[in-house]
Order: structure tokens, then sequence, then C-alpha cells
């Protein structure tokens, strides 16, 4: 431990800094380990941790979106798509639309994904007999794809009502679900949490949810995350294979080594 003596004149305290030993993605070695408060308010909330990774994204360039609805969300993937793709479907072309690439029953979350990673441009009949490529995503011209965020979000189709903390949505389409927890708090709760709304609501209504790829569960300290397709493949098992239930130590680990901007992760 050292000393800072530029705050050490007459009778003023002195203040402690630590000497660092050794720094890594996980943990961080001190020569003296500085006391944790034990006291609630020494904890980041979850409502100032998702407040704080909002002001982040947005500061990025990520849109604010505030929708209340199934309807008022349906209602925004159709303004993006035809923002996208520079078309203006009438009613009943979006009904077809929707109801075949979209909102069809018969789609499994596999499906979904692949339509998503593999074939994201639909060849669509409009109604006067013309054929349109519709982009769901512009793999070539990436800055043309637009970028929300939405927090809070309520579901009441499903099992259960269940809010939702954050959710990125690319082109209207919700891809990265954030499941976030108070510091302090374990991994786990936040990861059973996604579990629970896979079963109960996910599905529901147009079943957009499903088309989520990836989901991220922090406590501010401790980040990490999973694909949709690896929850698939553990309770979904290939023939002669006994599956198991995704577990939270199957995810890995998420961090700035990995090269991503996580600046709320560290914040105090």
């Amino acid at each position: 431990m050292t000393i800072d003596d530029s705050n050490a004149s007459g009778t003023a305290s002195k203040v402690p800094t630590y000497g660092l030993i050794l720094q890594g993605p996980e943990s961080t070695v001190c020569a003296e380990a500085p006391a944790v408060p034990a006291a609630e308010e020494a904890y980041q909330s979850e409502a100032a941790l998702e407040s704080e990774l909002i002001s982040i994204l947005t500061s990025q360039g990520y849109d604010r979106l505030r929708v209340d609805s199934e309807a008022g969300l349906v209602a925004n993937l159709r303004a993006r798509v035809e923002e996208l793709n520079g078309v203006a479907f009438t009613d009943a072309e979006w009904k077809r639309f929707s109801a075949e690439y979209i909102a069809n029953p018969a789609l499994t979350v596999v499906d979904k994904t692949r339509r998503i990673q593999d074939d994201p441009v639909i060849a669509f009949e409009r109604d006067d007999g013309s054929v349109k490529n519709i982009y769901l995503l512009d793999r070539e011209h990436i800055h043309r794809n637009r970028l929300q965020v939405m927090n809070q979000y309520e579901v009441d189709t499903g099992v259960h009502k269940n809010r939702y903390d954050v959710t990125v949505l690319v082109n209207g389409l919700p891809l990265v679900h954030i499941e976030l927890k108070r510091r302090g708090v374990r991994l786990r709760e936040a990861f059973n949490q996604i579990e629970r709304y896979q079963r109960e609501s996910f599905w529901s209504g147009s079943g957009l949810f499903e088309f989520a790829q990836i989901f991220v569960i922090s406590n501010g300290t401790s980040t990490k995350y999973y694909g949709n397709t690896v929850r698939w493949d553990h309770t979904h098992p290939k023939r002669g294979r006994r599956g198991v239930g995704l577990r939270v130590k199957m995810c890995v680990w998420l961090g700035v080594s990995r090269g991503l901007d996580l600046a709320f992760l560290n914040a105090d």
C-alpha cells in the first residue's frame, strides 16, 4: 500500500491507494485489498445499471424506442423494414409478409435463426404481381441497418405476465436480450429469469422474441452471454444423444478482453 502525499499536509488525512500486482479479465490482485462496504447503498442498483447501459448505447447511435404493446412493436418492425427496403407495404401485403415470414406459428427458433444468419433476404410477391427482395438485414451495407434499444417491455400474452429488462433491436427485430441484476446478485438469477421467459412468453403473440440471437446476463461486475442456438442444442438433442438443460456455467464470459466496449460494466 502507498500513500498519496499530495493530500498529506498539516492535519489533513492521508488517502491510501493500492499497488496493483496482477490484473486479469476476471480478477485483480492488489498489495492490500480495500475493504468492501457492506451497506446496501454500496451496490449499484439494477435500475441504475440499466439506465447507464441505455445511456451508453444511445450515445453510440442506438435510437431509443418506447413501446408498451405488441401492436406498437409490430408497427415499429413494419416501419423499419419499409425504411430499409425503400418500400411501402399495403396493409394486405404486410399481413401476408408477416404471416408467412415473421409470425408464422410453424416457424421454430431454429427456422428463425437460419433466416437471420443464413438467408435474411426474402423474395416477396407484391399485390400487383411484381417480386421485390425484402431485406431483414443488410449484410453488405451494415450502416443501413437501424439499431434501437428499449427497456421494461411488458408482455401479457404468454403463460404469465413478464417484463424484459433491455432489448436491442435491429431493423425492428429483437435480436439481443439483456437481463440485468444489481451488483452483488448472482448471475444465475438473471440466467434463470431468461429461461423462464423462454418457457412462458418469448413465443407468445407474434413470437418476435424468438428471433433473439444473443442473450446477455450481467450484474454489473460479471457478464456472460450465450446464443439462442446453444440453448436449442442443449434442450433439443440430436438423434441418439440425451439432452441436458442449459446451465449458467455453459455460458461464455464477456469482457473487454474480447474486444467489446463494455464500459458500463466497470462503472462505479
